[in-house]
Formats: C-alpha cells, structure tokens, sequence
C-alpha cells in the first residue's frame, strides 16, 4: 500500500519506461490524463472583460466606416444608413453618431434619382481619405508579415488548404488586406496561390521552412539564447488572481504540461484522438491561432469556422475553458471571445503588440480628434447658453429693480 502511495505521487518526469509499461500505471495514467472527465468551471475576469470593452468604440467606427466605404462611390443617402441601424449595431441616433465624430464623413445634398429631390448623402470626408491612404501605405510595408501569417494558417491545416471565403471571414483579425486575394497571393505564386473551381481555396504550394516555428517555439528560442541554458518549449500559464483549481485538475495540468510540447505545424496523423498528446496539439493550434491575430483574441465561432481544417472536434471551445491559465473566454457583447492571456498584463493592456495594430492606433487617433471637436463644441454650446443665462438674469433683474424704483416714486406721489 504505501508503495503504491510513493507510485502515485511520483512527479511524471521521474517515471521511467518500465513504469509506464507497467499495467497499473496504464490504468491510473488513464484516469489522471482523461481528456473528458475533468472540467473547470468558467470565472469572469474582469480585467480582460474591460480590455474588450475599451475597444467598443473603434468596432462601432470601423462598421460605420466600412458600410460607407462599401457603397458605389463610396457614397450613401443619410436615410438609408438610418435604416441599417441594427444590422450595425447602433444603439443611438446615425444624425448622434455623425456630431459624436464630425470628422470621418463630409454631409452634402444630392438626388437618388434625377426625378426625386435633394436629400442628404455621406461621404468620407478628406481626413478619412487621408487615412486610407496611409492604411494602404502601412498595409504595403507589411506585406512580408501578412504573407508570413498566411502560410502559417495553411501549414496548420490538415490538406495544406484552406477555403477563401473562411480566410475572407477573418482577414481583419489577422490585418490581411480587404483584397488580398487579389493583390497578395498572386505576387508569390512559389509560395501559395488560388485553386478549386473559380479560386475558391487557397493552397499551399511549397513548404517555407522559415515558418514552420510556433510562437512557443520562438520564444523558446530566444530564451534560451539570452540565458544560455536550453530551455523546452511549454505553454505559459499565469492564472488570474483570485482563481483556485480543484486539486484533482491541478495534478491533472500538471502533469499534461510535463507532456512534450508538439508543435502546430508537425503531423498530427499519429496521434490518437482523445489521447493527451492529442489535446496538447489542439491547444497548440489555437495558442497559435490567437498568436497571429492582431488583437491576440478572435470570436469563438470565427475560430469554429477552422474544424475541418485543423481537425477540431465540435467540443473544440471546451479546450479554452479546461486552460484558463492559457485561454480567457470573455462573454462581452454577446458573443464568445477567446483571448490569450500571455498577451495582457494585469492591467489588461496588450503586451504582445502586433505590427498591424499601427493602423488601428492611427484610426483611433482620427476618432479621438473629431470626439475632441465634438465635445469642445458641446462646451462651447454650454458656455455661450450660460453667458445667456447670466444675460437674461441680469436683465431681469435690472427690470426688477427699475420696476421696485418705479413703485416707490408712484407710492410717493401720492
């Protein structure tokens, strides 16, 4: 009995293959690694909640932005944006937005046919052009790394392939290009190009060794370059404070973590499903997945839409909840987001910064100044209505006093 108490808490590193081949340790390393019999239940995080939150404004300006800029002539009748108010997600009045942020849109009257009237129509004023053109302008010089992410995502797959309209779907998640389809993948026709009946998938056309390192891997790397002692890669893992694991899970991630690391980009054949080593590398392909995307988090269902292609089952969401030291799922706007936590401090502001995220910092910066005008404008509003105020009282009192004057000389007279 107490041997078998010495066998049980054996680090796993310490066991050795004759253990392991031992049939007792078969049956209770089934039962310590079980894929489905653990669970952790889910905790809100307040911090990463508010890191989501923070960003509400800048996804409501780009829908707006985007729907002008889809337009014909990147021009829309003002009634007909109204109209859309729910589909965009506007929780006030588009006249309320357009003051809110004066400087995205330039208003002018126009006919919607020759027959009808003058009506008021939107378009983006010369300061969002100026935008665009430098989104473009950033968007070129970083071509190298949104064709660095796009091989990645194919190495990932299972065929090496992937269907356009599912990279379509996420393109702004990874800063691809709005037409990369056109203007990216035929510029490197040794690496990947369009294929299927009218180029509906994108294929991988050779293997590009230079990327086939994870995140992890790369950090491994260079960790161990600085210390000078090689270091395995491994997940991070860095729970919230205040968030405790039953001790049966804790043994549980222990042990999985002493499992080696597999990267994403090997070949997941092997491995048996529902095995550890299977869940290891599916944790891998999301950690991944997260670590390309600009803003480290991407929509839960936007990760879904990859089952096929990187052969996750249809449970696949219960990987970010059963690692909350790796994965948050935060339930803000309504809508499942996996974030990776590595990437926040305690604060949760973003650590990882991705090349691409100067595009958005320039956006936020142009709503920023027309916020700015429009509250300056509010103030200003405010001031003059109280100088009116003042006036008026003044006045009235001056009234008031010549009326009490008045009075007295009448009461006098007589």
């Amino acid at each position: 009995m107490h041997s078998l108490f010495r066998f049980l808490n054996q680090p796993l590193k310490t066991l050795t293959p004759n253990h392991r081949r031992n049939p007792i340790w078969s049956v209770l390393f089934q039962r310590s690694m079980g894929v489905s019999s653990l669970k952790v239940a889910w905790r809100k995080d307040p911090v990463l909640d508010a890191a989501i939150e923070r960003d509400k404004r800048y996804r409501l300006c780009s829908r707006v932005v985007r729907e002008v800029l889809n337009e014909p002539g990147q021009r829309i009748p003002l009634r007909y944006l109204s109209k859309r108010r729910e589909r965009l997600r506007l929780m006030f009045r588009v006249e309320t937005f357009l003051s809110r942020y004066p400087n995205l849109f330039d208003q002018y009257l126009d006919r919607i046919k020759p027959s009808t009237s003058l009506v008021p129509f939107l378009r983006p004023s010369q300061r969002l052009l100026s935008f665009l053109s430098l989104r473009s302008a950033i968007s070129s010089r970083l071509e190298p790394l949104a064709l660095a992410k796009l091989c990645k995502l194919l190495m990932m797959s299972r065929h090496r392939a992937i269907c356009a309209h599912k990279l379509l779907a996420v393109k702004r998640d990874f800063g691809f290009p709005d037409d990369f389809l056109v203007s990216l993948i035929p510029r490197y026709p040794q690496l990947i190009r369009l294929a299927g009946p009218s180029g509906s998938i994108v294929e991988l056309v050779s293997w590009p060794e230079e990327y086939a390192k994870s995140s992890i891997e790369l950090h491994a790397d260079k960790e161990s370059r600085s210390t000078g002692i090689h270091l395995r890669p491994n997940f991070s893992v860095c729970l919230p404070r205040g968030f405790f694991l039953r001790r049966e899970m804790r043994e549980w991630a222990r042990d999985w973590l002493e499992l080696p690391y597999i990267s994403p980009y090997e070949d997941a054949s092997s491995l048996q499903p529902n095995s550890p080593e299977r869940e290891k590398r599916i944790v891998g392909v999301l950690h991944e997945l997260l670590s390309l995307s600009v803003m480290r988090r991407m929509t839960v269902p936007a990760v879904g839409s990859f089952c096929e292609e990187y052969q996750f089952s249809n449970a696949f969401a219960s990987n970010f909840t059963r690692h909350p030291g790796i994965f948050y799922v935060s339930l803000k706007g309504g809508i499942k987001t996996a974030v990776l936590r590595e990437a926040y401090d305690e604060h949760g502001e973003l650590v990882d910064w991705d090349p691409f995220l100067e595009i958005k910092d320039k956006f936020v910066q142009l709503m920023d100044e027309g916020h700015r005008e429009w509250r300056e404008r509010v103030r200003s509003k405010a001031e003059a209505l109280r100088k009116d105020l003042v006036l008026m009282a003044s006045k009235d009192a001056e009234l008031y006093v010549g009326g009490k004057d008045a009075e007295q000389h009448s009461d006098l007279a007589t």
